[in-house]
């Protein structure tokens, strides 16, 4: 019998997925999703990332641009960006399944110094690309690592340094190398970033966050905005009310209680910020939720 990646995601996603549809793997950064109806809007901003879908639709758009990407293509992100995607085709007969990598940097920056060429092409930050055969290979030798534990500790490093060479060498090679420049601009911004991701809820004033990028305020400004669409206070804020969302609709906390736990200091301004991004006030987003959510049962 012929194995094909979609049966390897079927067979972990079905098998080790969260009630959210969410399936992590031993393997850092490389995660399965399963989903048995479309989903509603997902605000997220991820890390950089490749989505492999290999049964169903999605649809992502950031800012005035959107993808629609189905089974055979590939979703790459490359920079912190925000997103709002909806997994718009799946049901109970035929699920919505991908398979997501996160992007390393030292791997990136390892590969592309022993390369000796990248094709050419544009270094967007988002972008939908029919999978390279290569790639859709090596994800598949990734799932099917998994389902040998012991090999797993020995051979995943090796395996997942493999599918990062195939996607520089392919469509995605010239978006992806610029994650490897460790003086470039877009790793001195998520060096930033990567504060802003763990001290989301605690005062951070520009200054700092500019010299951990190694940048006067100004021009680091200039280069966050570029990178990451966004200003570092937006960017904050967002992250912010993304995680109050989570822990109202994933975990029952109350909107005052999510509101503090974030950092806000104003229920009243949390509220209304909350409703400019997601286009509801908490608390009825959160009724709206578990109704929808009773209906469906």
């Amino acid at each position: 019998m012929t194995d094909t990646l979609l049966d390897a995601v079927r067979r972990y996603a079905e098998a080790y997925s969260d009630p959210g549809g969410v399936a992590r793997t031993p393997i850092a950064g490389l995660t399965a999703i399963r989903a048995t109806s479309p989903s509603g809007l997902d605000y997220a901003i991820p890390k950089p990332l490749v989505c492999l879908v290999v049964q169903g639709t999605k649809h992502v758009t950031m800012g005035n641009r959107s993808f629609t990407f189905s089974a055979g293509d590939s979703l790459l992100i490359a920079a912190d960006v925000p997103t709002v995607s909806q997994i718009t085709r799946a049901s109970r007969a035929v699920p919505y399944f991908s398979l997501v990598l996160d992007l390393d940097p030292a791997v990136i920056a390892d590969l592309t110094a022993e390369m000796t060429a990248v094709p050419p092409g544009r270094g967007e930050q988002i972008r939908v690309d029919p999978t390279d055969q290569e790639v859709s290979d090596a994800a598949l030798r990734l799932m099917r690592l998994l389902e040998r534990p012991a090999s797993v500790p020995v051979l995943q490093a090796q395996l997942v340094r493999e599918m990062h060479y195939w996607l520089l060498a392919g469509r995605h090679g010239a978006a992806i190398r610029h994650l490897g420049w460790p003086d470039g601009q877009r790793q001195r911004v998520a060096r930033a970033v990567a504060v802003l991701r763990a001290e989301f809820a605690h005062p951070l004033p520009v200054e700092r966050l500019a010299a951990v990028a190694g940048m006067s305020a100004s021009s680091f400004h200039q280069h966050f905005r570029s990178v990451t669409t966004l200003s570092p206070l937006q960017f904050q804020k967002q992250l912010r009310l993304i995680e109050a969302r989570r822990l109202m609709l994933s975990e029952g906390v109350s909107s005052s209680s999510a509101a503090f736990a974030v950092g806000y200091e104003s229920v009243s301004q949390f509220t209304r910020e909350y409703g400019r991004m997601f286009g509801l006030p908490p608390v009825r987003e959160t009724e709206t939720a578990r109704n929808g959510a009773a209906a469906a049962v």
